[in-house]
């Protein structure tokens, strides 16, 4: 008999906290992520297994004692395995583009992921986007074009890898959504660590295995693990108490925990096209969450006038 699933709650403003902490922690992932690429020597392929095997191995070890069996039964099998494939390509974009980008770039990149969100509920849940939408869209991409700098000295292929990343996001974001509900968030836990952990197995063996050679290495190597099992833990609830669409918008603060990671830690103040970019993307972000909240608001007064 399958555990009992909390249902979706209208917690918002309890959500909104949960997601705040839960990009600290993701900056502490890509903080950790940067140092062992640029200063530890390890592989990225490497740093990514980590990251997701200590995650299934604290999963692993917190639940399995007490849930058992229960922790791998799932109602939705496909959903789980795309979710985890999702969620493994947008770590292996982003911390590929890591090597070679500041965070403040990779992190300004990301937020591109709610234009794509827009994009992508059209092919994935049918919903109709307007014009007025896709102008957002648009206009949020030329604020990255005004970050990366396309066709000058300062650009790097690289940020392609960024876009990608942001684009798998968006899609285990819509995922989550759709397993809200439907599996506990242990479960969900499980399967986000254990499919990228399965997968990454072959690329780790032949590829040689690097041990961190410093006590900075080895604190950045056991926390990935640890920060990413409470980040997504964060995001699962969050995802519980409030729609997507609500979230959407509170994702920008992890562009203050970025800049202060990628100032302090690694001396990369952002650029002035950073500060002229981001705010684009940013805004264009807001625009379509302001819009969506509005259509929705319409679409309800007309079906209770119908009424």
């Amino acid at each position: 008999m399958m555990v009992s699933v909390r249902p979706i709650e209208d917690r918002r403003l309890t959500a909104i906290g949960l997601l705040v902490i839960a990009y600290l922690f993701f900056t502490i992932i890509d903080s950790c992520a940067k140092w062992l690429v640029q200063y530890g020597g390890l592989p990225t392929t490497e740093i990514v297994f980590v990251r997701y095997a200590g995650q299934l191995l604290i999963v692993s070890a917190i639940f399995l004692p007490t849930r058992g069996m229960e922790l791998v039964r799932t109602r939705n099998l496909k959903l789980e395995v795309l979710r985890g494939l999702f969620l493994m390509g947008s770590t292996i974009a982003n911390f590929t583009a890591l090597i070679f980008l500041p965070l403040t770039v990779t992190s300004s990149i990301s937020f591109t992921m709610p234009l794509m969100l827009c994009a992508l509920s059209i092919p994935l849940l049918g919903e109709t986007v307007g014009w007025r939408r896709w102008m957002a869209i648009l206009v949020g991409f030329v604020g990255v074009l005004i970050i990366v700098q396309p066709g000058t000295s300062s650009f790097h292929p690289a940020a392609f890898l960024s876009l990608l990343g942001a684009a798998f996001t968006a899609l285990y974001f819509l995922f989550t959504r759709k397993l809200a509900g439907v599996d506990p968030t242990t479960t969900q836990q499980f399967y986000s660590a254990f499919v990228a952990t399965i997968c990454l197995i072959p690329l780790v063996v032949w590829g040689g295995w690097v041990w961190p050679a410093s006590i900075v290495g080895w604190f950045c190597f056991g926390t990935m693990g640890a920060a990413a099992l409470v980040a997504h833990q964060l995001i699962t609830v969050a995802h519980r108490f409030a729609p997507a669409t609500v979230l959407a918008p509170f994702g920008y603060v992890q562009i203050f925990f970025m800049t202060a990671s990628s100032w302090l830690v690694f001396n990369q103040p952002p650029s002035v096209w950073v500060y002229v970019g981001a705010p684009i993307v940013i805004a264009s972000g807001l625009y379509i969450w302001m819009r969506e909240r509005q259509l929705s608001k319409s679409i309800i007064t007309e079906v209770v006038a119908r009424d």
